[in-house]
């Protein structure tokens, strides 16, 4: 499974290295670099803290609370940067495909959540066939209460832009933040179990250390 993920994101990487006009690609290559150099790891959340509640709009109108998430268990909470993010998109069906049928039988939720308005994240939720919950987090709240977003420079807005990725059109309220990609494992009790957050927004968390995280914990 892990392999599957991983060399699917290598494969993306490299095509996009052809596709791209070389300017553009050299700008999205130094960003990536600089991203994992300057990232505050300081601020993000760490295992053993506890989240605030929190109620998202998902793609089917409906809303959904971290609190029911977790009443019986753990829940799984993916965060991706949106719909025009082709990485989030190969990662977002490797879990379905990978991490959401041995979720299912253990019985734990798997919601996926970025800062894109709820039609992004319907179409998001369509264009894969997704069979999780994929919700709004319209403003960041709940990712910057987790430390874990960051603001793009002038020269990747502008190669978004011309690459068609305007977020300040795409996220629900006109801005640019985004969200590093994290996957988590909350308990009940809303206690993070497990933090993955990637500077690197072409690496993620694999689907077998997420199942690890959710495993019986031994007694020592």
């Amino acid at each position: 499974m892990a392999e599957a993920l991983r060399d699917a994101l290598t494969g993306l990487k490299e095509k996009a290295k052809e596709l791209l006009p070389s300017e553009v690609g050299e700008v999205f290559s130094a960003d990536q670099e600089r991203s994992v150099r300057v990232a505050e790891r300081d601020k993000f959340a760490k295992a053993g803290e506890r989240m605030d509640d929190f109620t998202l709009p998902d793609a089917a109108g409906g809303e959904v609370a971290l609190s029911a998430l977790v009443a019986d268990g753990p829940a799984v909470l993916v965060f991706y940067r949106g719909a025009w993010c082709p990485y989030c998109n190969v990662a977002l069906r490797a879990y379905q495909q990978d991490l959401l049928p041995a979720l299912k039988e253990q019985g734990v939720p798997l919601v996926a959540i970025s800062p894109q308005a709820p039609d992004g994240s319907l179409s998001m939720r369509e264009a894969n066939e997704l069979e999780y919950a994929v919700l709004s987090d319209v403003g960041n709240l709940v990712a910057r209460g987790l430390g874990i977003t960051f603001q793009p420079t002038e020269e990747v807005r502008a190669a978004m832009t011309g690459a068609g990725a305007d977020l300040a059109e795409r996220n629900g309220d006109g801005s640019w933040e985004l969200p590093h990609p994290a996957v988590l494992v909350v308990e009940p009790g809303r206690t993070i179990r497990f933090i993955d957050v990637q500077p690197d927004y072409t690496a993620r968390a694999e689907p077998a250390q997420v199942l690890e995280a959710l495993a019986p914990r031994r007694m020592p």
